[in-house]
């Protein structure tokens, strides 16, 4: 008997085009895996409802016709409904940023992407886990699949998602970059891995990495390996704005962490919480999440994807 399938779909992916690029994608989707359920996420955090919904129901393969974003929210769905080892989960590239596929390798082409899904290939990969206050200061959790963020990061997702996206993933990302660094005013953080002080003081950037990119490709953590058990965590410190602007093709070749003061290292469990009152604003996935503190923490082997590279 053939798996039991559901589509998630985020019509507003890659600038609202995913759309209008859907149905024949879908076509050829029935072709090469049979009955499908569809679903079209209705708002932000959606696809977090529909894919629990769907594999408490019995769903055993998901696929993602979105970004970074709706993939995320797939991942908390599956994980928080306690189904990571029993559902698989596979990529269409509808999406701006696409950089857990750059990692994982899943075709680019949208064709050669639904063929790939028809292959009998599956891979175990790891999960974060994060620890937050939500509006209400109580405590909340959600999962992601590839990176958690803090710093200038949080402000660029803000005002990329805000932004139009026709542009494509790396130049909106980009744009809204460095629209950031004109904004950002480089807040003190203390950060902690696996219980140990790393840092404190002011920083750029603090990036927990389950996967090599962000931002649209930048290679951020060029050495991480998403199923190792680690997150890579990467700090870039309060350089001056001009230096910043000038390194930051570097990030894009994944160059970086040659750089003065630059810290790469790997943990299980990152916190990190900010050291003023102005709010430190954080990302998952290439979405907003909200601000500091947070806990950061790995799930070994928590996912599982199909059709993707090994």
């Amino acid at each position: 008997m053939a798996a039991r399938t559901l589509v998630v779909v985020n019509p507003k992916s890659r600038g609202g085009s995913t759309r209008r690029r859907f149905e024949p994608v879908e076509r050829r989707l029935r072709e090469v895996l049979g009955e499908l359920e569809v679903e079209w996420t209705r708002g932000p955090r959606d696809a977090v409802r529909i894919a629990r919904e769907g594999v408490r129901a019995g769903v055993e393969r998901i696929v993602v016709a979105g970004g970074d974003g709706t993939i995320g929210e797939v991942v908390d769905g599956v994980l928080a409904a306690g189904h990571g080892a029993d559902c698989q989960i596979g990529l269409l590239p509808f999406g701006t940023g696409g950089d857990l596929s750059r990692t994982l390798g899943p075709p680019r082409d949208l064709g050669a992407a639904v063929a790939a899904l028809a292959e009998e290939t599956s891979r175990s990969v790891d999960a974060g886990r994060v620890h937050f206050e939500g509006p209400d200061r109580h405590g909340e959790v959600v999962h992601f699949a590839n990176a958690a963020s803090a710093g200038i990061s949080g402000l660029t997702t803000f005002l990329v998602n805000r932004a139009p996206k026709q542009l494509g993933g790396r130049a909106s990302f980009f744009l809204g970059t460095v629209r950031s660094l004109l904004r950002y005013s480089f807040p003190p953080m203390r950060i902690a891995v696996d219980g140990k002080l790393l840092h404190e003081g002011p920083l750029t950037l603090a990036a927990a990495c389950n996967g090599r990119f962000f931002g649209g490709g930048m290679q951020v953590a060029p050495d991480a390996v998403p199923d190792d058990g680690l997150l890579d965590l990467i700090l870039v410190p309060a350089y001056s704005r001009a230096r910043l602007l000038t390194r930051l093709p570097r990030i894009y070749r994944g160059t970086h962490l040659r750089e003065a003061g630059v810290v790469h290292t790997r943990g299980r469990s990152i916190e990190l919480d900010p050291l003023s009152d102005e709010p430190v604003w954080i990302e998952l996935d290439g979405e907003p999440l909200g601000r500091l503190p947070v806990r950061v923490e790995i799930l070994p082997a928590a996912m599982n994807f199909f059709g993707v590279g090994r």
